[in-house]
């Protein structure tokens, strides 16, 4: 397959591109840079029709780190990179010719479209989104994405949950704590967290590309969520620490302000959509993946 990728020099952009590359199909980045592929300005201008004329698919992964402190100026880069930078992809698909546009868009998205949820509620991507400010950022990134519909290609959304990656996301900032012996729950523990290996994710962004009935919302998340607390002993056994130091919320709220919301709130969300299609998942036990990852 012919593939462009925005987002694609990111963790899981790396990943796909190299699994994608594995298998023999041609890869083009859309970037800010000329120096990693086409040069595009995902928020000024739409996508460029040489990156997209005559591919058979877009995968659209691009976004500004959500995990940072949440000024008005950051709040606002966030939703503009997912928002007004799918609304201009779908734009570049919309100017070209009928027979030259992708016949697939493979678009992100985040567990955060459901808003906190108690850890005893599972969602499936039948349930409505949420309203604080991530899930109003999903919801309308999902619906541009979505409008790429009427313009003929196929639209699948992946709702990511936590990626587990050594080398970043949550997974990473945990890991020095935890080695060093003072990891632990983090505002009791009671909230959940729909995890999924980095092999999982890539594999959910593959399947939704070449299944010809992966259309609409797919959350990215591993079939057993867990609270927080159930993950910090999970993560010390695989690193043979203990994992007992309590983190108080108000300690993450005083270091991260508002974005504190996302460690210390969750919501227990199910692949449901993808296991009815038969997906397969390589990581379904928390442990297993942890070691493959950490250990």
């Amino acid at each position: 397959m012919r593939i462009t990728i925005t987002g694609g020099t990111g963790r899981i952009g790396q990943g796909l591109v190299a699994a994608l590359e594995a298998r023999g199909d041609d890869v083009t980045l859309l970037s800010r840079s000329a120096e990693h592929g086409v040069r595009w300005n995902p928020t000024a201008e739409p996508a460029p029709a040489e990156a997209l004329a005559g591919r058979d698919a877009v995968i659209n992964l691009a976004g500004e780190n959500v995990a940072q402190r949440w000024s008005d100026d950051v709040k606002q880069r966030i939703r503009d990179s997912r928002v007004v930078g799918t609304r201009n992809l779908v734009a570049g698909i919309r100017a070209l010719p009928d027979a030259d546009r992708p016949r697939v868009l493979v678009s992100g998205s985040a567990s955060g479209y459901y808003g906190p949820r108690p850890s005893s509620e599972p969602v499936t991507e039948a349930d409505p989104p949420g309203s604080d400010f991530l899930a109003r950022v999903c919801a309308d990134w999902e619906a541009e994405a979505q409008s790429a519909e009427q313009l003929g290609p196929r639209v699948a959304l992946i709702r990511t949950g936590v990626v587990l990656d050594r080398n970043g996301g949550a997974l990473a900032k945990m890991l020095p704590f935890f080695r060093a012996g003072i990891g632990g729950p983090v505002a009791g523990g009671d909230q959940a967290m729909p995890w999924i290996s980095s092999s999982d994710e890539i594999g959910l962004l593959i399947a939704a590309l070449d299944g010809d009935d992966w259309s609409g919302p797919f959350n990215a998340s591993a079939p057993s969520p867990v609270t927080n607390a159930e993950f910090s002993k999970a993560l010390g056994r695989a690193l043979r620490r203990p994992a007992i130091a309590p983190v108080p919320a108000f300690a993450i709220r005083l270091l991260y302000g508002e974005m504190a919301s996302i460690v210390t709130t969750g919501v227990r969300m199910l692949p449901e959509a993808a296991t009815a299609r038969g997906y397969r998942f390589k990581h379904p036990s928390l442990d297993e993946a942890l070691c493959e990852t950490v250990g």
